[in-house]
């Protein structure tokens, strides 16, 4: 059954051969792509410059959600607060600046507000 996700795909994939088989016609013939998702199929000429195109593209693309490899241990992968899920250590600068401001686990306030002194005071002031 095919989706709409894999419709787009393979949409995608195929306007994308097209495009480049257009301004190279005559290019070598270098195998056949088949691709197949949600029970969608789809078969595809592949000439060089599109399996060049496509090696380049794929090679090249870099996740948006990736932060990076430990600058500590060298294999954990960093989360969105640059803190390596292998070691648990901060990287880089922005890093260890925003460290810097956080007082370590066993010193902060346990309170419903995020651990900032004075937030619970009811008067709403900080204390100053």
């Amino acid at each position: 059954m095919s989706t709409p996700h894999s419709a787009d795909v393979l949409a995608a994939l195929r306007e994308f051969v097209a495009r480049l088989d257009e301004r190279d016609p005559g290019a070598p013939l270098v195998g056949e792509l088949t691709l197949g998702l949600g029970g969608a199929g789809e078969r595809l000429a592949l000439r060089a410059p599109v399996a060049r195109a496509l090696t380049e593209a794929l090679r090249g693309y870099h996740d948006p959600r990736d932060r990076g490899t430990c600058a500590h241990c060298g294999a954990g992968r960093l989360d969105d607060d640059f803190v390596c899920r292998s070691c648990g250590i901060v990287n880089g600068l922005f890093g260890q600046t925003l460290a810097g401001f956080v007082p370590p686990a066993s010193q902060q306030e346990v309170s419903g507000q995020r651990g900032i002194a004075g937030a619970d005071r009811p008067d709403g002031t900080l204390g100053d």
